[in-house]
Protein backbone atom coordinates (compact mmCIF):
# COMPACT_ATOMS: atom_id res chain seq x y z
CA UNK A 1 0.00 0.00 0.00
CA UNK A 2 1.20 3.23 -1.06
CA UNK A 3 0.47 6.09 1.47
CA UNK A 4 -0.16 9.95 0.29
CA UNK A 5 -0.04 12.53 2.89
CA UNK A 6 -2.92 14.36 3.26
CA UNK A 7 -1.93 17.65 5.03
CA UNK A 8 -4.61 19.88 3.90
CA UNK A 9 -2.44 21.81 0.93
CA UNK A 10 -1.84 19.14 -1.05
CA UNK A 11 -2.63 18.18 -5.15
CA UNK A 12 -3.53 14.57 -4.01
CA UNK A 13 -5.66 13.45 -6.48
CA UNK A 14 -3.53 13.53 -9.82
CA UNK A 15 -0.99 11.58 -7.44
CA UNK A 16 -3.52 8.91 -6.18
CA UNK A 17 -4.86 8.31 -9.93
CA UNK A 18 -1.11 8.10 -11.33
CA UNK A 19 -0.25 6.00 -8.45
CA UNK A 20 -2.91 3.94 -9.26
CA UNK A 21 -2.44 3.55 -12.62
CA UNK A 22 0.82 1.76 -11.96
CA UNK A 23 -1.15 -0.33 -10.12
CA UNK A 24 -0.94 0.32 -6.84
CA UNK A 25 -3.07 0.80 -4.01
CA UNK A 26 -2.91 4.38 -3.10
CA UNK A 27 -4.69 5.19 0.27
CA UNK A 28 -4.72 9.19 0.93
CA UNK A 29 -4.94 9.54 4.50
CA UNK A 30 -3.97 12.52 7.25
CA UNK A 31 -3.86 10.03 10.08
CA UNK A 32 -0.43 8.80 11.73
CA UNK A 33 -1.73 4.90 12.39
CA UNK A 34 -2.44 4.72 8.63
CA UNK A 35 0.23 6.01 6.64
CA UNK A 36 2.14 3.78 9.39
CA UNK A 37 1.20 0.86 7.81
CA UNK A 38 1.95 2.27 4.31
CA UNK A 39 5.23 0.29 2.28
CA UNK A 40 6.18 3.74 0.98
CA UNK A 41 4.80 7.48 1.53
CA UNK A 42 4.69 10.07 -1.00
CA UNK A 43 4.33 13.91 0.38
CA UNK A 44 2.67 16.01 -2.61
CA UNK A 45 2.24 19.95 -1.94
CA UNK A 46 0.52 22.60 -3.33
CA UNK A 47 0.58 25.62 -0.75
CA UNK A 48 2.85 27.68 1.71
CA UNK A 49 5.85 26.08 3.14
CA UNK A 50 4.96 27.21 7.04
CA UNK A 51 1.42 26.98 6.81
CA UNK A 52 2.42 23.38 5.47
CA UNK A 53 4.48 22.25 8.40
CA UNK A 54 2.45 23.87 10.93
CA UNK A 55 -0.69 21.55 9.33
CA UNK A 56 1.76 18.37 9.60
CA UNK A 57 2.90 19.09 13.38
CA UNK A 58 -1.02 19.72 13.92
CA UNK A 59 -2.15 16.48 12.60
CA UNK A 60 1.09 14.71 14.74
CA UNK A 61 2.30 13.71 11.30
CA UNK A 62 6.11 14.43 11.49
CA UNK A 63 7.22 11.83 14.50
CA UNK A 64 5.36 9.18 12.08
CA UNK A 65 7.53 10.59 8.74
CA UNK A 66 10.67 10.58 10.72
CA UNK A 67 9.92 6.96 12.06
CA UNK A 68 9.02 6.05 8.54
CA UNK A 69 11.73 7.33 6.86
CA UNK A 70 14.74 7.48 8.91
CA UNK A 71 13.98 4.63 11.84
CA UNK A 72 12.57 2.15 9.44
CA UNK A 73 14.21 3.55 6.03
CA UNK A 74 11.12 3.56 3.92
CA UNK A 75 11.02 4.91 0.64
CA UNK A 76 9.95 8.62 0.93
CA UNK A 77 9.03 10.84 -1.56
CA UNK A 78 8.10 14.39 -1.66
CA UNK A 79 6.76 16.18 -4.87
CA UNK A 80 7.34 20.15 -5.19
CA UNK A 81 6.33 21.01 -1.96
CA UNK A 82 6.57 18.15 -0.19
CA UNK A 83 10.17 17.71 -1.65
CA UNK A 84 10.82 21.18 -0.14
CA UNK A 85 9.44 20.34 3.28
CA UNK A 86 11.99 17.54 3.54
CA UNK A 87 14.48 20.49 3.25
CA UNK A 88 16.46 22.16 6.41
CA UNK A 89 14.66 25.25 6.08
CA UNK A 90 12.64 27.95 3.45
CA UNK A 91 12.55 31.85 3.64
CA UNK A 92 8.67 31.33 2.17
CA UNK A 93 7.40 34.25 4.35
CA UNK A 94 9.44 34.35 6.95
CA UNK A 95 12.59 31.47 7.92
CA UNK A 96 10.60 28.18 8.68
CA UNK A 97 12.61 24.89 9.66
CA UNK A 98 11.28 21.72 7.55
CA UNK A 99 12.27 18.44 8.31
CA UNK A 100 15.73 17.57 7.54
CA UNK A 101 15.62 14.77 5.76
CA UNK A 102 17.54 16.65 3.41
CA UNK A 103 20.42 18.67 4.27
CA UNK A 104 19.74 21.85 1.73
CA UNK A 105 17.71 24.91 1.93
CA UNK A 106 14.80 26.41 0.21
CA UNK A 107 15.15 30.18 -1.08
CA UNK A 108 12.82 32.66 -3.42
CA UNK A 109 13.95 32.63 -6.56
CA UNK A 110 14.97 36.73 -7.08
CA UNK A 111 12.77 37.80 -9.99
CA UNK A 112 14.64 40.79 -9.81
CA UNK A 113 18.13 39.72 -10.59
CA UNK A 114 16.61 37.09 -13.11
CA UNK A 115 14.63 39.11 -15.36
CA UNK A 116 12.03 36.31 -15.35
CA UNK A 117 8.84 35.63 -14.16
CA UNK A 118 7.65 34.25 -11.06
CA UNK A 119 6.66 30.94 -10.61
CA UNK A 120 8.33 29.02 -12.47
CA UNK A 121 6.00 27.59 -14.91
CA UNK A 122 5.74 24.94 -17.34
CA UNK A 123 8.14 22.16 -19.15
CA UNK A 124 11.90 22.41 -18.37
CA UNK A 125 14.47 20.03 -18.95
CA UNK A 126 16.47 18.66 -16.41
CA UNK A 127 20.24 17.44 -16.89
CA UNK A 128 20.88 14.52 -14.41
CA UNK A 129 24.02 14.06 -12.96
CA UNK A 130 24.85 10.42 -13.26
CA UNK A 131 23.19 7.11 -13.29
CA UNK A 132 20.25 7.39 -10.60
CA UNK A 133 17.08 4.80 -9.60
CA UNK A 134 15.09 7.87 -9.81
CA UNK A 135 16.16 8.33 -13.41
CA UNK A 136 16.27 4.89 -14.58
CA UNK A 137 15.00 4.43 -18.12
CA UNK A 138 14.63 8.32 -18.67
CA UNK A 139 17.11 9.69 -20.74
CA UNK A 140 18.93 13.12 -19.90
CA UNK A 141 17.61 15.99 -20.86
CA UNK A 142 13.94 15.08 -20.61
CA UNK A 143 11.22 17.80 -19.42
CA UNK A 144 9.44 17.43 -16.55
CA UNK A 145 6.26 19.88 -15.83
CA UNK A 146 7.04 22.62 -12.91
CA UNK A 147 5.27 25.32 -11.21
CA UNK A 148 6.89 26.54 -8.23
CA UNK A 149 8.29 30.14 -6.66
CA UNK A 150 10.50 28.53 -4.15
CA UNK A 151 13.98 26.45 -5.28
CA UNK A 152 16.03 23.73 -3.61
CA UNK A 153 19.54 25.81 -3.41
CA UNK A 154 22.68 23.26 -4.52
CA UNK A 155 23.10 21.52 -1.14
CA UNK A 156 26.59 21.26 0.13
CA UNK A 157 26.70 17.69 0.62
CA UNK A 158 28.12 16.34 -2.71
CA UNK A 159 26.21 14.35 -4.77
CA UNK A 160 23.13 14.75 -3.31
CA UNK A 161 21.03 16.54 -6.27
CA UNK A 162 20.36 14.03 -8.75
CA UNK A 163 19.28 16.26 -11.43
CA UNK A 164 19.41 20.38 -12.28
CA UNK A 165 16.65 22.07 -14.06
CA UNK A 166 18.21 25.47 -15.40
CA UNK A 167 16.03 28.66 -15.24
CA UNK A 168 17.82 31.85 -15.20
CA UNK A 169 19.95 29.78 -13.17
CA UNK A 170 21.10 26.23 -11.63
CA UNK A 171 18.75 24.94 -9.35
CA UNK A 172 18.46 21.36 -8.03
CA UNK A 173 15.52 19.72 -9.32
CA UNK A 174 15.49 16.74 -8.06
CA UNK A 175 17.48 14.38 -5.46
CA UNK A 176 17.87 10.83 -4.17
CA UNK A 177 19.50 10.24 -0.58
CA UNK A 178 19.07 6.10 -0.44
CA UNK A 179 15.68 5.85 0.83
CA UNK A 180 14.24 9.46 0.57
CA UNK A 181 13.59 11.41 -2.68
CA UNK A 182 12.51 14.90 -3.82
CA UNK A 183 11.72 16.13 -6.98
CA UNK A 184 10.67 19.94 -7.46
CA UNK A 185 8.63 19.25 -10.90
CA UNK A 186 5.32 16.92 -10.49
CA UNK A 187 6.13 13.79 -12.27
CA UNK A 188 2.01 12.89 -11.95
CA UNK A 189 2.12 16.11 -14.55
CA UNK A 190 4.61 14.91 -16.59
CA UNK A 191 3.49 12.29 -19.10
CA UNK A 192 5.04 9.12 -19.85
CA UNK A 193 8.40 10.06 -18.11
CA UNK A 194 6.76 11.34 -14.92
CA UNK A 195 4.88 7.87 -14.80
CA UNK A 196 8.66 5.99 -15.29
CA UNK A 197 10.08 7.93 -12.66
CA UNK A 198 7.15 7.07 -10.26
CA UNK A 199 7.59 3.38 -11.39
CA UNK A 200 10.98 3.71 -10.55
CA UNK A 201 9.94 4.77 -6.85
CA UNK A 202 7.37 2.60 -6.83
CA UNK A 203 9.83 0.08 -8.00
CA UNK A 204 8.23 -1.29 -11.19
CA UNK A 205 11.92 -1.52 -12.67
CA UNK A 206 15.40 -2.38 -11.31
CA UNK A 207 17.81 0.52 -10.48
CA UNK A 208 20.68 0.41 -12.82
Amino acid sequence: MIGIVDYGLCNLLSVASAVRHLGHEAVLSNKAEVLARASKLILPGVGAFGDAMRNLDTLGLIPMLRRHALQEGKEILGICLGFQLLCESSDEFGQHAGLGFLKARVERFDAQKLGLRIPHMGWNGVRQTGASPMFHGIPDGSVFYFVHSHRVLRPEEAGLCAGFCEYGEEFCAAMVKGNIWGTQFHPEKSQLHGLRLLGNFLGEVQAQ
